[in-house]
């Protein structure tokens, strides 16, 4: 695959609790960060003027059971992406700003309407995390969560009734004629009229056409039935990826889905995640890493990932430096399928001990790269070149000095290289991603019918 005619596509994942895990002890965190506006504004204006394409936030709706988790650390609270991206629009002129909106637990007008509105309001920079949720029944008038299969049936049905009514008005129904007084053309309004497994939507939307025609779509799951919904709807790729090899089979894999449902496999662009510690030297590179490592609270964090994974054993419970046990031949979970897979197959390869399985897993199961600017630029153009990704979601803290550090140290070094651009090239987040507009179903169909390309 040729790439001399593209350059890197970078996105940053914030947490939308303002900070992960054992950051906030760091000297340089600010107090309280996680209830600060202005620390998410800093953030963003820091990832805009280093021309980063977009800023990503995740979500959840529920609480960590373990109390020893809650005492330890920030993530018991967050905001809800789609409060902080209208602030972020008012405060922000380039970047992409996407949220995390579960199918899960919300309604399928309830979404569409909010992001076709802060679509407008950012002049067209909206994305969608279209993604199932991990858990939160139990908020949500239910004795369990959802299940797995079950999540993705409704995934997909929400996906249709969303950009269904995103399509209700054609771009040109508001004619908006003084003179007749007529407000709008109601041939070009079209009901929906939704009537499926999981929803019953008539529709239309009262909100006017996006102003992308539909925000981006970003998906982020890597399970067989994550993979099935990314290649029919996904745009933004989000993906966790270890090795070169996994990356290019993967990206083959999920662009050849895409390509047999006749879409452009240059519509899906391929982000994994890479969480990045960047020092002048790799030394000192690794001495933040490290101070970072000394301020987990070790067993905390290991039942945390031997919850997270559905190992079937408490790490925490095993001396630090013994080998991790193989986990089982047959597995399951129905949390997080694709992570627990990732996990396992890294067991496997690696025969990792507890402590190195910790070190590996600290960015949420997210590769992380050590070093300096050069050495991270050339990872990142070495498995950009090789077909294993179209640009990296880069995985942060939270921590102001660790993205300012990126910005300032290795988004020169990558734009020394002729890998990433210098300057913003459109307005609006597809533009900025090389993504076409989405027409309106129906203004195409009525084209189409008069021999009418649109």
């Amino acid at each position: 695959m040729s790439t001399s005619h593209k350059q890197i596509i970078l996105g940053a994942f914030i947490p939308s609790a303002g900070i992960t895990g054992s950051s906030w002890r760091h000297p340089s965190a600010q107090p309280n960060a996680f209830q600060d506006f202005e620390h998410f504004r800093q953030l963003a204006d820091t990832l805009e003027k280093a021309r980063f394409h977009a800023l990503f936030f995740n979500d959840t709706v529920n609480i960590e059971p373990d109390l020893e988790l809650i005492a330890n650390g920030p993530n018991s609270v967050r905001w809800d992406p789609l409060v902080l991206l209208p602030a972020l629009a008012l405060t922000t002129r380039h970047i992409g700003l996407i949220a995390t909106a579960s199918t899960t637990y919300n309604e399928p007008y309830n979404i569409a309407r909010k992001l076709a509105s802060i679509d407008h309001l950012s002049g067209g920079r909206v994305g969608w995390n279209l993604v199932t949720s991990l858990g939160g029944g139990e908020n949500f008038n239910r004795d369990a969560h959802v299940l797995h299969a079950d999540r993705y049936e409704r995934a997909e049905e929400f996906y249709d009734v969303v950009t269904g009514l995103w399509d209700s008005w054609e771009d040109d129904a508001f004619v908006q004629d003084k003179a007749s007084g007529r407000w709008a053309d109601t041939d070009k309004l079209h009901v929906l009229d939704h009537h499926g497994k999981h929803f019953q939507v008539r529709g239309p939307l009262n909100a006017s056409r996006s102003a992308q025609g539909y925000p981006v779509i970003a998906q982020a799951g890597s399970s067989d039935s994550g993979r099935a919904l990314a290649a029919r709807a996904g745009e933004l790729i989000f993906t966790a990826q270890h090795t070169i090899e996994q990356g290019v089979a993967f990206y083959q894999e999920i662009k050849q889905r895409a390509a047999a449902l006749g879409r452009d496999p240059e519509h899906l662009k391929v982000l994994p995640g890479v969480s990045t510690v960047v020092g002048r030297t790799q030394a000192e590179a690794e001495d933040k890493y490290e101070q970072l490592q000394a301020l987990l609270e070790p067993k905390a964090f290991l039942r945390s990932i031997s919850r997270f994974a559905s190992l079937g054993f408490d790490l925490s419970q095993l001396p630090f430096d013994s080998v991790v046990p193989l986990p089982p031949e047959q597995f399951d979970t129905n949390t997080h399928k694709s992570r627990q897979k990732l996990v396992f197959d890294l067991i496997r390869r690696e025969r990792p001990t507890v402590r190195q399985l910790f070190n590996k897993l600290t960015a949420g199961g997210h590769r992380i790269l050590i070093g300096t600017p050069q050495s991270i630029a050339d990872d990142f153009q070495a498995w950009f070149e090789a077909g294993a990704a179209d640009g990296f979601n880069v995985m942060f803290s939270g921590l102001q000095q660790g993205i300012s550090d990126f910005a300032e140290q290795v988004v020169p070094e990558l734009q020394r290289r002729g890998v990433f651009r210098r300057e913003y090239q459109g307005t609006t987040l597809r533009e900025n991603l090389g993504l076409p507009r989405i027409p309106n179903r129906h203004a195409g169909r009525r084209a189409a019918a008069r021999g009418v390309s649109v």
